[in-house]
C-alpha cells in the first residue's frame, strides 16, 4: 500500500513562499503520493473560550482534523510573523487541538520555514521544534531556507547545497513514513 502524506504551509497568503517550499519537498519524495492543502479551505473563527462554549465545533476545524486523519505524515513549512507563527495557523491549531489533543496523531513530521530574510524562519521553526512534540508529532527532520527570493526559482532550490539538504531530509522523512 502506498503511504499517502500531506504538504502544506502555516499560513492563508495566495502567493505563500511556504507553500512553494512545502510543495518543493512534497516532489522529492521517491514513493510516497502527497497532496497539497491549502489553509484557505479550512476557514475557522477566532479562537476563544467563550467562543466555543457558543457555537458548534467550526466546519474547518472539523475538516481539517479529518483530512489529518487521512494521512501517513506531514511536510509543514511555516510563515514566519513577528517570530511567531502567523495567526492564521495559530487559530486554526488551536481549534483542531480541542477535539484532538494530538494533532499530529503521532505521525512524522518534517518541519520547515523559510524568508526572504537570512535566517529563514528560524524563530518560528525553533518554537515548532520545542512545541509540536507535545501535539503529537513525531518530528523526523526540519529545513530552513534564507532568503527566499535569491534562493528559490522556478519551484526549486537553487544553491546545490539547500538543495542536496532538503533532499536528504526529505529521504530521512519517506524512510520514517
Amino acid at each position: 500500500m502506498t503511504k499517502r502524506i500531506a504538504a502544506f504551509a502555516g499560513s492563508t497568503s495566495s502567493t505563500s513562499i511556504n507553500k512553494q517550499l512545502a510543495s518543493c519537498a512534497a516532489n522529492c519524495l521517491k514513493s510516497t503520493s502527497f497532496d497539497v492543502l491549502d489553509l484557505n479551505d479550512y476557514e475557522v473563527p477566532i479562537y476563544s473560550e467563550d467562543l466555543e462554549k457558543k457555537i458548534d465545533y467550526p466546519r474547518g476545524a472539523r475538516l481539517f482534523n479529518e483530512a489529518l486523519d487521512c494521512y501517513d505524515g506531514f511536510i509543514i513549512s511555516l510563515a514566519e510573523h513577528n517570530g511567531s507563527y502567523a495567526s492564521s495557523f495559530k487559530n486554526l491549531f488551536d481549534w483542531v487541538s480541542r477535539q484532538k489533543r494530538e494533532v499530529f496523531r503521532n505521525k512524522p513530521v518534517l518541519v520547515m520555514a523559510t524568508s526572504p530574510g537570512a535566517r529563514g524562519g528560524a524563530t518560528v521553526l525553533a518554537s515548532a521544534l520545542a512545541t509540536f512534540p507535545h501535539m503529537g508529532a513525531t518530528i523526523v527532520g526540519d529545513f530552513t531556507l534564507g532568503k527566499f527570493y535569491d534562493n528559490f526559482k522556478e519551484g526549486s532550490i537553487v544553491l546545490a547545497e539547500k538543495k542536496e539538504e532538503l533532499q536528504t531530509v526529505v529521504n530521512r522523512f519517506e524512510n520514517n513514513i
